[in-house]
């Protein structure tokens, strides 16, 4: 069976931003904290008991909306929680996401002190006048102090997140972002698109973002600008320090197994090759999940439909897949790669050596022309 992760959705944010198509909803009233993390723990009891046999679980991803908003205490009860009914690996890589406006240093060392060893920052620009149109919470100046909050209190593993082809955004201003995230030495950047996604205020109302080839243009000039300060580009949207790919969004592109547990969250569990792979997806709505109301919904992987689904997340890597890890992750015979990966060969849009498939250079800018083909 392919190694475990596991994934923990915190549904609730300051405020929604205009861009997020997440599960994330706008603090109230205050949130019930250990309500919450009763009803998860519930939850992971129940996913436990999909598992064929029990596995150690090699990373755990605190996403949202906004995990930093819980105090110490719930992440304590949560992870203690985690640890009684699940084995986790000796280097179990944990990391909580946080954005700026909800940093104090008391509270980081504490969350450091519970094991916590990776922060994903939320900064998505330096600019103060981005920021404001993306709708944060915070300036530039409480992203730079947030990071620096995070290094005191311990964390030596840290991703930045930074977003690019914003409205009106100049090249200049996206290499400057870049500049200032460099110079705060994470481990780790995140580096991706703004995209006008439905049921978001920005694709109701979208503001007027670059032309694509100046896009196109103001990315390869970051991506160089990374490439030569030490951070390479192992996913299309994440560069990591030699050591730092993220462990936990690798099981997810390798076609891994993870449980997804929270309000939304989803998950991918391998029973039985290929006949038994499914998907689970749990209750969207905060007060749903919490009143345990159709908690989840349990859907297998069609055998017809896992050359696709594998390489919708394998491609995504620049290293691509070994023909093996195909077999061993779907159960299905590399020949039924076929013809569209001899199309796409002879295309010039994916290579092929000793075994190993990934992306040429053209076929990089072009993945969803390739995925189509194979679509059944």
């Amino acid at each position: 069976m392919p190694p475990l992760s596991l994934y923990i959705h915190f549904p609730w944010c300051i405020q929604k931003c205009p861009y997020c198509d997440f599960n994330s909803h706008a603090v109230k009233t205050g949130i019930p904290e250990m309500q919450y993390v009763e009803a998860l723990l519930a939850d992971l009891q129940a996913d436990l008991t999909l598992l064929p046999s029990p596995r150690p679980i090699s990373s755990i991803f605190m996403g949202g909306g906004t995990p930093s908003l819980f105090s110490p205490d719930a992440l304590r009860h949560l992870l203690t929680g985690v640890r009684q009914q699940a084995d986790l690996c000796p280097d179990c890589e944990i990391t909580l996401e946080a954005n700026p406006g909800t940093f104090e240093s008391a509270k980081f060392e504490a969350f450091r002190a519970l094991g916590i060893n990776r922060l994903s920052i939320g900064i998505q620009s330096f600019n103060d006048r981005h920021l404001q149109r993306l709708g944060r919470v915070h300036d530039a100046e409480e992203a730079i102090k947030a990071v620096n909050i995070a290094i005191q209190a311990g964390f030596d593993n840290l991703n930045l997140d930074l977003m690019f082809g914003l409205p009106e955004q100049t090249e200049a201003e996206a290499l400057a972002d870049i500049e200032t995230a460099i110079a705060l030495n994470p481990s780790h950047i995140s580096f991706y698109q703004l995209t006008l996604e439905p049921n978001t205020y920005f694709y109701r109302f979208p503001p007027k973002l670059p032309e694509d080839d100046s896009i196109f243009a103001l990315q390869k000039a970051c991506q160089q600008r990374l490439s030569t300060r030490g951070y390479q580009q192992y996913e299309i949207s994440a560069y990591a320090k030699a050591g730092f790919q993220c462990r936990h969004n690798r099981n997810y592109w390798q076609f891994d197994d993870y449980l997804g547990i929270g309000a939304g969250a989803h998950g991918k569990i391998s029973r039985k090759l290929p006949y038994d792979i499914v998907r689970t997806a749990k209750t969207k709505h905060p007060e749903q999940y919490l009143a345990r109301r159709t908690i989840a919904s349990i859907e297998p992987i069609a055998i017809e439909q896992l050359p696709l689904e594998f390489l919708m997340n394998q491609l995504r890597l620049k290293a691509g897949f070994h023909l093996d890890d195909y077999r061993t992750h779907t159960g299905l015979a590399a020949e039924t790669l076929e013809p569209a990966l001899s199309e796409c060969i002879a295309e010039g849009l994916l290579t092929k050596r000793s075994q190993q498939v990934c992306c040429s250079e053209k076929g990089w800018d072009f993945l969803d022309e390739i995925l189509e083909k194979f679509i059944p």
